[in-house]
């Protein structure tokens, strides 16, 4: 460690206070620096295409509507899928590493306020040299140097103030992060409960059709039924057959993928089954375009950049003015251990220094960050507009699929009942097999669309709450990455 600078050495007459004294110094010039002028430039919100209200929510009553809050989830009512929710909220290492990203971020913008105080630092040394004859010298001091750089342009205040609005995009995107994961959850879940009923559906049918191949083969033998009718219903089997391993892979691939949303392996992974057409469908309340500048967390995240790019304009502009620091120093240093401490020194400094010549560097910076605030209103907007579609999309996905439900629900009831009669008229003999064999596949067809039916409903819902912002701050800094590092 070097010793005392040399304007230091020269005031070695000072008393200790002078140190002291000096330090105070320094921090009342800069304070009183506070209020200097800023060139970051007035920021106002960019303006947006936004409408009175949603085409997809017009004439709609609101009686039946449910607040979109966080926690929207537990609106189904299914507490399996409250559950594996908590549980991914707390072991997903997706939002693990987004919650990282956010202390990280916070640090870096700790970093970038430090500027903007005074720095104070402490050293000692020793020093022992020979001289010739046997003749030694000791030299020992102890030594601070305070220094503050007079923010009088802003441009530390800018810089600080860049990183802190980049932390709170990171915060806002982290929620981005935590709001897809709950829905997506929320979507496989359900995807999962659909995939068990249609299996169900067509090992049912499969099964008919195999007890109806049965009774074929005995009546061919008995003479009633021919070869061509046999082998129809024998293909008949074989295609509801082959449907069972298609969806019984689509089943185990959805419960895989749910078991890595939750944060664990995907062996020995169980889900609760649930009945799909017991699980209640809310209706979430469409809220004005405009409140979704506040509640989604993705626009937010794109405001905050756009904030702190601004002022990435004001500490680019700030560069090209002087610079003002102020620097003290002192000590204490003796060339005599007896006499150590004895012998104070300080000093008060004051440099100013201006950019001249640079090469372009600073103006370089200043159209890059100029360029920079400009991508980031561009960014905003597309946010925006890109919301809004989200939003007009489910709510118009919510609509048409109620209807298309309660469409397939007829269709399955007649195809229900069409098969019914068929069966009864055949072993009568006023209808032939074929007849018999088309009603079975309609009804297998109705009703696996019918489950169909349902998941697209349950699906648009929760594409509703996550396109109004699925209740703003699903997470908070409550949650720390250490404790979501195990699955539980």
């Amino acid at each position: 460690m070097s010793g005392p600078s040399r304007s230091a050495q020269t005031s070695r007459t000072a008393s200790p206070p002078v140190l002291l004294s000096c330090v105070r110094a320094v921090c009342a010039l800069g304070l009183a620096a506070l209020a200097g002028c800023s060139l970051v430039p007035a920021y106002q919100r960019p303006g947006a295409p936004l409408a009175q209200s949603f085409d997809g929510a017009a004439g709609g009553s609101l009686a039946a509507t449910v607040p979109v809050r966080s926690g929207w989830w537990r609106e189904y009512h299914d507490p399996a899928l409250d559950a594996l929710i908590d549980r991914s909220l707390r072991n997903n290492f997706t939002l693990a590493s987004a919650i990282a990203s956010v202390e990280q971020a916070r640090g870096n913008a700790e970093r970038a306020g430090a500027p903007q105080y005074p720095s104070l630092s402490v050293g000692a040394s020793f020093d022992r040299s020979h001289q010739g004859r046997g003749s030694t010298t000791k030299t020992q001091s102890l030594f601070a140097e305070a220094s503050y750089e007079v923010d009088f342009w802003g441009f530390n205040a800018a810089n600080a103030s860049a990183a802190d609005l980049l932390a709170r995009a990171s915060g806002f995107d982290r929620d981005t992060v935590a709001l897809t994961l709950t829905a997506s959850v929320a979507d496989t879940y359900f995807e999962v409960q659909s995939l068990r009923r249609r299996l169900a559906i067509a090992r049912s049918i499969s099964d008919d059709a195999a007890r109806i191949l049965q009774l074929l083969i005995a009546q061919q033998r008995a003479g009633v039924a021919t070869e061509l009718q046999v082998q129809q219903q024998r293909n008949a089997l074989a295609t509801f057959q082959a449907a069972v391993p298609a969806l019984q892979q689509q089943l185990d691939t959805n419960i895989h993928a749910l078991a890595v949303l939750v944060g664990t392996a995907p062996e020995h992974f169980a889900v609760s089954d649930a009945t799909l057409a017991d699980i209640p469908i809310p209706r979430p309340r469409p809220n004005l375009p405009a409140s979704l500048l506040e509640t989604r967390p993705d626009i937010r995240s794109k405001e905050a950049q756009l904030q702190s790019a601004n002022q990435s304009v004001g500490a680019a502009r700030a560069a090209f003015l002087p610079d003002l620091v102020l620097t003290a120093d002192g000590g204490l240093s003796s060339k005599s251990l007896s006499h150590f401490l004895s012998s104070p020194f300080a000093s008060l400094a004051t440099s100013l220094a201006a950019p001249i010549l640079d090469g372009g560097a600073l103006r370089g910076q200043l159209h890059a960050s100029q360029a920079a605030e400009a991508k980031g209103v561009a960014d905003y907007r597309q946010a925006v507009i890109t919301a809004l579609q989200d939003v007009e999309d489910s709510l118009t996905a919510a609509q048409q699929q109620q209807v298309a439900e309660a469409a397939d629900q007829d269709a399955a009831d007649a195809a229900r009942k069409a098969a019914a009669l068929a069966q009864t008229q055949y072993k009568l003999g006023t209808v032939d097999f074929l007849t018999v064999l088309d009603a079975q596949r309609t009804l297998y067809q109705s009703e696996d669309t019918l489950v169909q039916a349902r998941l697209a409903r349950l699906q648009a819902s929760v594409s509703l709450f996550r396109a109004f912002g699925g209740g703003f701050g699903v997470t908070d800094s409550s949650i720390a990455p250490s404790s979501m590092a195990s699955s539980s």
